[in-house]
């Protein structure tokens, strides 16, 4: 009897712990969001967040009955939490946060400084990592989020493709996820860099699904340039070239194409297929100064010329070393726009003066980008290699006849 008591006391013991999904919430309670927007308005917060639809999405659903496949809901408050919550008086669902691809952030929070915004993000556990961060250029991230896009129905999608695409076989933009920009953001010697999003076309015309419905969209989503910041404040942009040149110099190029002139006029295009930078600060009488060494491989994509012998070891030579001046000269031209217009470190320089010299860089680090950084010598070699002519040598053009 004893034996079948305690036997029936471990079962009810064993039975209270089994207490289920306490906090669950079922998936058609929930509106999943894929792209989310953060908007300064005065002295409020407007949050603008990208919602699946999906009985538009859904493969058994034959494309739905003629919906966006994505809703928009924006809200206003004096905080971000309080906006996203006031939400809920025109979402018949949850906003769930996990499954977001892409936040953008609007020029004018920017300008105003997005600390406040970042700092929401990263203390909800609902936020994972793995999304991106881009800004808007010269309109509103609400506004950005209203286009829709051709090739992938659901534009936070888009976007979150589109930018892994561009810095994996271009190179003037670059992927950032929130405990990279976080990092850029706390630690002392750099300073923060975002790609910039902006509209091309007709703005109005983008939300509309006549967009989606032409060869040609008359409105397009399109990576431009990179945002410079100075602690968490928008302070100005790098263009195209000066861009690429951020990505040399900080490592982050796996492919590009480039080319140089031909002497008798026409072009020798060259495709980068691997780099790899190192940045070397030191400090000698407490000057510093930074030393760039970047290796580079390509192969040859496409000659224009007619008169350029591609068996001819002189000109491969003679190719190489006018990459390299070239690449040298794009790097420069960068360095030239963060120390003279921004005063900005955003190449990380102070970061390699701290791992040199750390005694010295607790001297520097108090005046460092209003002072040091801007006048610091930067010395850039680059050492340029051509691996392949491709599937021919010398240029059919060679023997055209005009």
């Amino acid at each position: 009897m004893k034996r079948k008591a305690a036997c029936l006391l471990l079962i009810l013991t064993m039975t209270m712990l089994l207490t289920g999904c306490w906090n669950r919430t079922e998936l058609n309670e929930l509106a999943i969001a894929v792209g989310m927007g953060i908007d300064k308005l005065g002295d409020q917060f407007q949050v603008s967040v990208q919602v699946v639809d999906p009985g538009q999405v859904s493969a058994k659903s034959g494309g739905g009955i003629g919906r966006a496949p994505t809703t928009l809901y924006t809200a206003k408050a004096e905080t971000i939490f309080e906006a996203v919550r006031k939400m809920t008086k025109t979402s018949p669902r949850k906003i769930y946060f996990s499954h977001l691809r892409i936040c953008v952030i609007g020029e004018t929070m920017a300008t105003d400084g997005m600390a406040k915004a970042l700092d929401f993000m990263s203390r909800d556990h609902h936020f994972r990592t793995d999304f991106y961060l881009v800004l808007s250029k010269d309109t509103s991230a609400e506004d950005v989020l209203k286009i829709l896009t051709p090739l992938d129905p659901i534009p936070a999608n888009d976007l979150f493709s589109a930018l892994e695409i561009s810095e994996k076989s271009w190179s003037p933009s670059m992927t950032v996820t929130l405990d990279e920009l976080i990092a850029a953001l706390t630690n002392q010697g750099i300073e923060p860099v975002l790609t910039g999003l902006q509209i091309v076309g007709n703005k109005e015309a983008g939300e509309t699904k006549d967009n989606v419905e032409k060869i040609a969209p008359p409105t397009q989503l399109e990576y431009s340039g990179m945002a410079v910041f100075k602690k968490d404040k928008l302070i100005g942009w790098l263009n195209e070239d000066e861009s690429r040149g951020y990505n040399y110099i900080t490592g982050k190029v796996k492919s590009s194409v480039g080319f140089v002139g031909c002497p008798g006029g026409g072009k020798v295009v060259t495709e980068i297929i691997r780099t790899q930078t190192t940045i070397k600060g030191a400090v000698n009488r407490g000057e510093p100064r930074i030393n760039i060494k970047m290796q580079v491989e390509a192969n040859v994509g496409e000659v224009e010329c007619t008169d350029l012998d591609l068996t001819k070891v002189s000109t491969i030579y003679d190719i190489e070393k006018r990459e390299e001046e070239k690449l040298e000269e794009i790097m420069r031209a960068s360095v030239r726009k963060a120390q003279k217009s921004y005063k900005s470190d955003i190449f990380g320089f102070g970061e390699a003066i701290r791992r040199a010299n750390p005694k010295a860089w607790n001297t520097l680090k108090n005046n460092w980008g209003r002072e040091y950084f801007a006048d610091l010598p930067v010395n850039i070699k680059v050492n340029f290699k051509l691996r392949r002519l491709g599937t021919i040598g010398s240029s059919f053009l060679n023997d055209v006849k005009e």
